[in-house]
């Protein structure tokens, strides 16, 4: 394994200079109070029985994109949106961008935009009078279409 060419340790990208804005109801947020995003596709698929196979195959239908964001708890963002879902039943519906990007990484940077995102559930009013810790809260949500702008650069010695 003389010729085996490993990844410099500082490629890893650290999360630390991501970027998360919002746009709901056409405003523009800096959601800086993000402490963790994960956006996730799930393909769907049907099972192929396939003659003189004994492995059934698989078949992809579509996909779904479901996310999940913790945030502190200084925002009222959504919640003057779920209030004005409640009062004229008019749901609203926002976009999500996030970029990486560590300078330390020759990844360079990507950015994911997500758009058509629906919250699952929210949180109201907490409070936690033993905790030493900030107030966070986690929703989780759908979108339905998704974008790619910018791409992460393949590190020196990704294509063999």
């Amino acid at each position: 394994m003389a010729n085996n060419i490993t990844m410099l340790a500082k490629d890893a990208v650290s999360a630390k200079m991501a970027q998360c804005f919002l746009t709901v109801n056409g405003n523009r947020y800096n959601f800086m109070n993000a402490k963790n995003v994960e956006l996730k596709l799930t393909k769907n698929k049907a099972k192929v029985a396939i003659l003189g196979k004994p492995l059934s195959g698989h078949k992809t239908t579509g996909m779904e994109g479901t996310g999940t964001a913790t945030f502190y708890y200084n925002t009222s963002i959504f919640r003057r949106a779920m209030l004005e879902f409640k009062k004229t039943g008019e749901d609203f519906y926002f976009t999500m961008q996030i970029t990486n990007e560590d300078p330390s990484s020759a990844a360079g940077r990507q950015t994911i935009q997500v758009f058509n995102c629906n919250l699952d559930d929210m949180i109201l009013a907490k409070f936690d009078a033993e905790s030493e810790d900030p107030l966070d809260e986690e929703v989780n949500f759908t979108f339905d279409d998704w974008e790619m702008p910018e791409s992460f650069t393949l590190l020196d010695g990704m294509e063999a």
